[in-house]
């Protein structure tokens, strides 16, 4: 039997919805498409030059992640962060944070470590000058390079499915000094845990790193509360 097979074209268009998933993605965490706010799907497919079809079939992705609401007959909705949605993802996380940091231990070659190192100095660079954007790309670099080499596909794959809605969340509130100094420290124990495959306290060090940012990021939804009471 014959088949027809256009592997070229199939290739382009997975692309096509890959890419755009991850500049919606990218949108709605960083806070240009606003919680609460009406997709503007004409809009979008305008400004990326894309058809209605791979832009709603990025949104089914995203709706898939609890990033946006597909609403029936009225389009999509970018989701609003409420703190019973934290209360439960970011437990979760912890723990496959946790348990990422307890594989990676057993798996990590001398040279991911080194590029763990180098890493970490860049994003102390960044937060020595104050640059916070740059220090939360490098910051998640990281935990993606941890995540590697745990050499877990079902963990990445779980992993993936909830880091969207935990980095948009931190990118929401407003980092405070003393919480940014406190993340660094974080980050330079995670460091030194990493090289010497300290498996236990690398675990438990990612889930508190988690925890601080649950408490950081719930503090922030309370002040817009306080400060928004008809919200």
């Amino acid at each position: 039997m014959n088949h027809t097979f256009e592997p070229a074209k199939d290739l382009r268009r997975r692309s096509l919805h890959e890419e755009l998933t991850q500049t919606l993605r990218d949108l709605i965490i960083h806070g240009a498409l606003a919680p609460g706010i009406k997709v503007p799907e004409k809009d979008l497919c305008e400004t990326y030059s894309v058809s209605r079809t791979p832009l709603r079939e990025a949104l089914k992705v995203l709706a898939s992640e609890g990033l946006v609401i597909l609403e029936p007959n009225r389009g999509a909705r970018v989701s609003v962060i409420t703190q019973s949605d934290l209360d439960e993802v970011f437990p979760v996380m912890g723990a496959l944070e946790a348990l990422a940091g307890e594989l990676a231990c057993k798996n990590i070659t001398d040279a991911e470590v080194s590029h763990v190192r180098s890493l970490h100095e860049a994003m102390l660079k960044h937060y020595r000058s104050g640059n916070l954007d740059e220090y939360f790309v490098v910051n998640q670099m990281i935990h993606e390079a941890i995540l590697s080499a745990a050499r877990n596909m079902t963990l990445t794959m779980h992993y993936r499915a909830l880091s969207a809605r935990v980095q948009r969340a931190r990118y929401v509130a407003n980092i405070t000094a003393d919480r940014w100094a406190q993340a660094v420290e974080e980050h330079e124990d995670i460091t030194r845990y990493l090289a010497a495959r300290d498996g236990k306290h690398l675990a438990a060090t990612l889930r508190n790193h988690l925890e601080n940012k649950l408490l950081s990021v719930s503090r922030y939804l309370d002040e817009q509360a306080t400060s928004n009471p008809e919200v």
